[in-house]
């Protein structure tokens, strides 16, 4: 399973959609977010951080360089560019027996990204919300 979701992971960020990523969460997923201090729960609110993170991250040589995988979780780092500013972090996906994401936590560093992610984020955010 974990390799079925893996590759259906990677085609959804080759050409991310809306019906792409709804076809891959949970109803009932959690996103953990590296700048929100409250888990993020159910699909909508999770579908909405993560297309934003899509639109953030677009046009910054985001990649995957390190996968793991183990029972029911996919360890995932990333690198990317935002600014001139080097943007490293792990997309940590647990899922079901059904090959849906159940949580989906981002740890980002170094704290200069961090503090840039918060505040694009934010402002992307913002405007879906609008």
């Amino acid at each position: 399973m974990t390799k079925q979701l893996l590759s259906k992971w990677h085609a959804y960020m080759e050409n991310p959609t809306e019906d792409a990523l709804s076809e891959l969460l949970h109803d009932d997923v959690t996103f953990i977010s590296p700048v929100v201090f409250t888990p993020q729960k159910g699909k909508d609110l999770a579908m909405k951080y993560l297309l934003s993170a899509g639109i953030v991250f677009s046009d910054t040589k985001f990649k995957y360089v390190h996968e793991i995988e183990s029972g029911n979780r996919m360890i995932l780092e990333f690198e990317a560019e935002i600014e001139g500013k080097y943007v490293n972090g792990v997309d940590i996906i647990d899922f079901n027996d059904e090959g849906l994401i159940t949580e989906f936590k981002v740890m980002v560093r170094p704290l200069q990204a961090v503090n840039m992610l918060w505040q694009q984020m934010g402002a992307q955010l913002e405007q879906a919300s609008a």
